[in-house]
């Protein structure tokens, strides 16, 4: 007899369909196989599966059987399809059967179907629920059957019912009516998004108003920051707190940061998220050891590196120069298109990756600012470590100064995490109203044409920039960005020469590299 059941196949952060047909004859030799271009853990179901179904109760069928997962030329991976297998075993040998009399039990020709099993017989949580889920609402499917510990992260996704199972005698007894079948609970997201806070407060950061100044344009604008400076100013503290006077995450972005996560088996539950979604900008901090495919990602089958955990988030790289030059240079083209393509011979893989960059450096390898002529050429051997091209993507280059004693033992609490998110909702604000969700730092030069007209005054005063400081045409567009962004926070339109000079002094490190 033969059987049909539905699953997945993920494929980078999105899941594509994958039917498993179970063809399952009596009279022919005692023999299993699968075939479809599976991976080694695939090939190893058949014995989970043999074990699972015996161990809960039922009979495994003696006879000739072959499992196809189509389409055949898309590789699977995974221990994902050992609960479909299992079911569509069970179907074949009439176990469950389709039809069902009573309309509230589910119907798994409408389903669609993943999980690991255990031997005996408990299922074990997967990658990718919240994409299988989507794959299933987009199908016009009426439901999912996924593990327990995967159920919350897939009712996120609205228009289709979850079905949690901890083991295969309960997913047999859904589909059969022994048991009620009772989908998992709706996730109200926007709900909780709102109910996120922020981790460190800018507060808590003696001084440092010139830096928090720089983070508040780079947070309104979405600019790439890099901050230099001494050991023990701050730098890692404010670039932690950064996420704090970003916007609240949209649903749509909570769903997109979530389904990368889960294909890459980071899952939000186990991270602490209730509900199994997102809700926080992340901040990743990748260590300066950190290979080029741990931060862009990659492997055999490409899986997600640090760029795209920080899709829509923070990516901090401390002690930027230490990172090797290779690695850096990956940066250019996500940091330009906000995403990134692995390509491997057997395909390529797009991985989302729109994130602001904080990167922090020491002036020196000893930490010091250089105070003589020596320590002068060794600050400038230290910044030639970094390429030009990349420096030249990164918007604002501010100086974070060692802090006197006085501010550290009587300074009052600097700028708050509060005041700077007020400031930041009112530019995002008046940048939706003009551009909508795209914000100033991704604005083309043909709209900066438009949307960031300069007066005489700043005009001049760019020309002398260009032209004293030998800036690139990159690094043009870049101080327009930044000024239209400063001008955002002060209520203006047209862009004066105060815009423009402050714009420029977080361009100084163009000069150094």
């Amino acid at each position: 007899m033969l059987a049909r059941i539905r699953s997945a196949i993920l494929q980078g952060i999105d899941a594509l369909t994958c039917e498993i047909e179970v063809d399952l004859n009596p009279t022919g030799l005692d023999q299993q196989t699968i075939v479809g271009l599976p991976d080694a853990a695939v090939k190893e179901a058949l014995d989970r599966v043999r074990a699972a179904v015996t161990n809960v109760g039922y009979d495994f069928p003696a006879g000739k059987l072959l499992v196809n997962l189509a389409p055949a030329d898309l590789r699977k991976e995974g221990p994902v399809y050992d609960l479909p297998i299992a079911l569509g075993l069970l179907i074949a040998n009439s176990v469950i059967k389709p039809n069902h009399p009573d309309p509230a039990v589910p119907d798994f020709r409408s389903m669609l179907f993943a999980g690991e099993l255990a031997l005996d017989g408990r299922v074990r949580p997967i990658k990718g629920a919240i994409a299988i889920a989507t794959l299933a609402r987009d199908l016009g499917c009426r439901a999912v059957m996924v593990p327990e510990d995967n159920a919350a992260e897939a009712a996120v996704v609205e228009e289709i019912d979850v079905f949690p199972v901890s083991t295969l005698a309960q997913a047999v007894g859904l589909l059969t009516g022994h048991l009620e079948a009772e989908p998992h609970p709706r996730i109200d997201v926007a709900a909780l998004i709102e109910g996120t806070h922020a981790e460190i407060d800018f507060a808590e950061v003696k001084g440092q108003e010139a830096a928090k100044r720089a983070l508040l344009i780079a947070a309104a604008g979405s600019h790439n920051i890099l901050m230099l400076g001494p050991p023990g100013t701050g730098k890692s503290m404010m670039a932690k707190a950064l996420p704090g006077i970003l916007p609240n995450m949209t649903a749509n972005e909570a769903l997109e940061v979530t389904r990368v996560y889960s294909a890459a088996g980071k899952s939000p539950r186990a991270n602490g998220s209730p509900a199994g979604l997102v809700t926080k900008r992340a901040v990743r901090s990748p260590h300066h050891t950190a290979s080029a495919s741990a931060v862009i990602g990659g492997g055999v089958i490409p899986k997600p590196g640090e760029i795209t955990l920080a899709h829509h988030g923070v990516l901090f790289l401390d002690e930027l120069p230490e990172f090797p030059r290779a690695v850096l240079d990956t940066l250019r083209q996500p940091l330009e298109d906000g995403c990134v393509t692995i390509a491997r011979a057997h395909s390529a893989v797009r991985f989302p990756a729109s994130f602001m960059l904080v990167a922090a450096m020491n002036p020196t390898p000893k930490g010091s600012m250089p105070g003589t002529a020596a320590e002068m050429r060794e600050m400038q051997k230290y910044l030639s470590r970094l390429s030009g091209p990349l420096v030249d993507r990164i918007d604002i280059h501010v100086e974070v100064p060692a802090v006197p004693w006085k501010d550290l033992s009587t300074s009052p609490r600097g700028t708050s995490t509060a005041e700077l998110r007020d400031h930041v909702a009112v530019s995002r604000s008046i940048q939706i109203a003009r551009q909508g969700e795209k914000p100033n730092a991704h604005l083309s030069n043909t709209e900066l044409d438009t949307i960031a007209p300069l007066d005489p005054g700043a005009m001049e005063l760019l020309r002398q920039a260009m032209t004293e400081l030998k800036l690139s045409a990159r690094a043009y567009d870049k101080i327009r960005r930044v000024s239209r962004t400063i001008a955002d926070l002060q209520g203006e339109t047209t862009l004066t020469a105060a815009h423009i000079a402050e714009a420029i002094q977080y361009r100084l490190l163009d000069r150094s590299v």
